[in-house]
């Protein structure tokens, strides 16, 4: 009798479990379990992007800025002090800043008319160009000690291509693009333009080719990276147009180049190089700073002494913030932990520091005549492209 109750039990258990298993019910566990699968397909493979022979690997396809994370420091800068180094075009000197106290800690001589302050493409090395004085000036960010001056023509900016094999000077009176030994700054490769006051540039996702703003022609350049060659021209459709700085959206689609008679940013296919469009931002538009989340540009406008907050997603400004009692917001960077945007006042002989998150002016700090491209170093990234500040 036992035997015969346990078979049975046995028996009912097992025909229970193939009805359970055929999902009868409208409540269920394995019908739950599959619809929770379906509703959560497996995430779209990120293809690859095949960059620039030499170039380290794109980190994120849709993220061109994705290594530029807050506070993370590439082991070469890690221990190197944090600084804010100020060229000042009319005092031919570098006023050096520390962020934390806001005090100016060291004046350092340079050569004739500083324009930016550039990190090298191997992160050791800071750049001062001094335009006038025809020379670069060596800066040991470890020890903020200056170095032999080296003599290069027409230094008005620098940059450095993706795979660190050549600097390039924008030569802005000479009317060319020098492209020179990233280490020596011997030449290797002169290139002549017909614009004229080439000036600011960035690259492209794959870093083959870079976009050049011409200042005084109101022009812009699209330039083959390997072959070191203008691929492409045009002229800006606004009169007096003044092209000034130039940044790449995250996910590499479009550039920004700010125009400071045109009192807007230019939005530009870069692939296409077709008319850009111009987006109203503020008098004066200058210059354009990427957020540490890529969210958000921050955009100077120098004639009105604003910033406005343009907002990649939404692709429109989102938020204006003005400097108490005015100013001339110029060029800068942001701050290694995402939290703090210092510009140099141009015609004020100042510098300003601004919160990130509310737009309230943190410290005013007199230095030289004339600041112009001032370096927040260091910042994240693997690599320097150039200017004041271009990490990947």
């Amino acid at each position: 009798m036992h035997r015969h109750l346990v078979k049975s039990a046995l028996v009912a258990g097992a025909a229970l479990a193939v009805l359970s298993a055929c999902g009868t019910g409208s409540g269920e566990r394995p019908s739950e379990a599959r619809g929770t699968e379906a509703a959560v397909p497996a995430p779209p493979e990120k293809k690859p992007v095949k960059g620039l022979p030499g170039m380290p690997p794109v980190l994120d396809p849709e993220d061109v800025y994705a290594a530029d994370r807050p506070d993370k420091l590439s082991p070469v800068v890690k221990d190197f002090p944090s600084r804010v180094y100020v060229p000042n075009t009319e005092s031919d000197t570098v006023t050096v800043i520390d962020p934390k106290t806001y005090e100016v800690t060291e004046t350092i001589r340079v050569g004739r008319q500083p324009q930016h302050v550039v990190p090298s493409w191997d992160l050791k090395t800071l750049w001062v160009n001094n335009n006038r004085g025809h020379t670069l000036t060596p800066i040991d960010p470890k020890t903020g000690r200056a170095g032999k001056d080296v003599e290069v023509h027409d230094p008005y900016n620098l940059y450095f291509t993706p795979n660190g094999r050549y600097a390039v000077v924008m030569a802005s009176l000479d009317r060319e693009l020098v492209f020179r030994d990233p280490h020596t700054m011997k030449v290797k490769k002169t290139v002549p333009v017909s614009c004229y006051g080439v000036n600011h540039a960035d690259f492209s996702l794959d870093g083959r080719y870079f976009i050049v703003s011409c200042e005084f022609s109101g022009e812009l350049l699209k330039v083959d990276t390997e072959k070191m060659e203008v691929v492409g021209q045009q002229r800006l459709p606004f009169e007096g147009a003044m092209p000034q700085d130039v940044k790449v959206s995250p996910d590499g689609k479009r550039f920004y180049i700010a125009d400071m008679m045109a009192h807007g940013m230019w939005v530009l296919d870069g692939d296409k190089f077709t008319e850009p469009t111009l987006m109203p931002t503020g008098k004066g538009c200058h210059g354009l700073y990427v957020s540490r989340d890529s969210r958000e540009m921050y955009v100077t406008n120098r004639g009105e002494g604003t910033i406005s907050v343009f907002d990649f997603t939404q692709g429109k400004l989102t938020k204006k913030w003005k400097l108490p009692d005015g100013g001339s917001p110029d060029m800068g960077g942001v701050s290694a932990d995402g939290k703090v945007l210092w510009l140099s006042g141009r015609y004020d002989a100042e510098v300003y520091a601004v919160d990130t998150r509310t737009g309230i002016q943190l410290a005013r700090i007199p230095v030289g005549s004339g600041p112009h491209g001032l370096a927040v170093y260091p910042q994240p990234g693997r690599y320097s492209l150039g200017h004041t500040g271009i990490f990947r």
